[in-house]
């Protein structure tokens, strides 16, 4: 089946389907133009790469950073720039015209807001990795998250740099463009976000290891999610995949296969560029589209 024929067929699952299960990964944003390496990245980073080394958004995220002040320095731009700094997504617009009118739930890995900034229903959504905007004590001593947007905002308008192995108090003011391997980032050390509990510096609610926060909210959206999945574990259903990779396949990819599976009334989508295939098990209730997403949807 040529690509021609695959969106044709979409068209028709998509039109027909009363029931359907997105299921997003970092490819979807990836497609919208929201990428973290690139241009992107040297238009909101170019200082950080010079001082640091790391040549995308993603490596930043897990540099070892020496002092709160650091780690803040990058992260509030980094949060900034994915989560309170963004445009809409006609990707996203785009898609939720698709399944506006239809019974649907979203999966996904994202953490970046770009389903409820683009319309799509609160209640329909579970970000199983957590939200670039809520942080939490990073012990943590307690399990709830805060809103950061006051915070993030604060400490990007009066983010400086440091000459490195000064003391953060002896900061000097520099342009961002011009910032050498001399320079760090840092936030002063009084808008450090700390937690009201033990008063420790929070870190952003982002799943990296066992500390990460699964708050109430986060609860109900995982309730929600499971509820969806036992209404329709039998019905006609389409278990739509959008730029899902390999690392984390748990997540999404394993357990649309193993549904659609159990289920002879389900159709699994696969919608992913340079990473899109299926089983054989379900290969006969699959469609797999090796394309852009932005393009299919806007053909759509």
């Amino acid at each position: 089946m040529n690509l021609y024929d695959k969106i044709s067929e979409l068209r028709r699952i998509l039109l027909d389907a009363r029931n359907i299960l997105i299921g997003a990964g970092a490819g979807l944003s990836t497609a919208a133009g929201f990428t973290y390496d690139g241009e992107r990245f040297r238009k909101n980073f170019a200082d950080f790469a010079a001082a640091y080394g790391f040549g995308d958004m993603y490596d930043g995220g897990f540099y070892p950073y020496a002092t709160p002040e650091e780690f803040w320095g990058f992260w509030c731009r980094n949060i900034f720039v994915n989560r309170y700094d963004l445009p809409k997504s006609d990707v996203h617009a785009k898609l939720l015209t698709l399944v506006r009118d239809k019974n649907y739930f979203v999966l996904t890995t994202n953490v970046d807001h770009l389903f409820q900034l683009n319309g799509f229903d609160k209640t329909r959504l579970f970000y199983t990795q957590g939200d670039y905007g809520l942080i939490q004590c990073p012990t943590p001593c307690h399990k709830k998250t805060y809103d950061n947007e006051s915070a993030v905002r604060q400490m990007i308008a009066a983010e400086r740099f440091s000459v490195r192995g000064d003391n953060v108090g002896t900061s000097i003011t520099t342009r961002r463009d011009s910032c050498s391997a001399a320079f760090k980032a840092v936030v002063p050390t009084e808008l450090l976000p700390r937690c009201p509990k033990c008063g420790k510096v929070m870190v952003p609610n982002l799943r990296t290891d066992d500390t990460f926060v699964e708050d109430a909210g986060w609860h109900a959206a995982a309730y929600r999610y499971e509820k969806f999945l036992k209404l329709h574990a039998a019905d006609e259903i389409v278990y739509l995949e959008l730029g899902v990779g390999a690392n984390t396949p748990g997540i999404i990819k394993y357990p649309f296969w193993r549904l659609t599976a159990q289920n002879p009334r389900a159709r699994y989508v696969c919608l992913n560029f340079g990473e899109a295939f299926v089983p054989d098990e379900i290969s006969a209730q699959s469609l797999v589209v090796d394309a852009d997403i932005a393009e299919v949807l806007e053909s759509l």
